[in-house]
């Protein structure tokens, strides 16, 4: 049994930036795709970004530019670093750790840009 672990959300101006962590633990880390989703009010839940295990990355067209991806397989943790971030950013961030046969998300951290 995987578990997600997400942080550094809060608020920040228009402007600001943030870096989101998601630690795993309980089960092989290297090996699977993580990736931060986000769901704000009256939207569908969408994907933020991806990276698999051998540090392939994919981006919404939305952040792209904005936002850097990262893991760190010898702390198990992943990150998303985000910049010039906006109020449409407002959303609670979800960490995500899935694979062929399993699929795992965290309880999810809020993200409000606001001045």
């Amino acid at each position: 049994q995987v578990q997600l672990v997400e942080s550094g959300g809060g608020l920040v101006q228009p402007g600001g930036s943030l870096r989101l962590s998601c630690a795993a633990s309980g089960g092989i880390f290297s090996m699977y795709t993580m990736g931060w989703y986000r769901l704000a009010p009256g939207k569908q839940r969408e994907l933020v970004a991806s990276i698999t295990w051998g540090g392939s990355t994919i981006y919404a067209d939305s952040v792209k530019g904005r936002s850097t991806i990262s893991r760190d397989n010898t702390k198990n943790t992943v990150y998303l670093q985000m910049n010039n971030l906006k109020p449409e950013d407002t959303a609670v961030y979800y960490c995500r750790h899935w694979g062929i046969t399993s699929d795992y998300w965290g309880q999810g951290t809020q993200v409000t840009v606001s001045s």
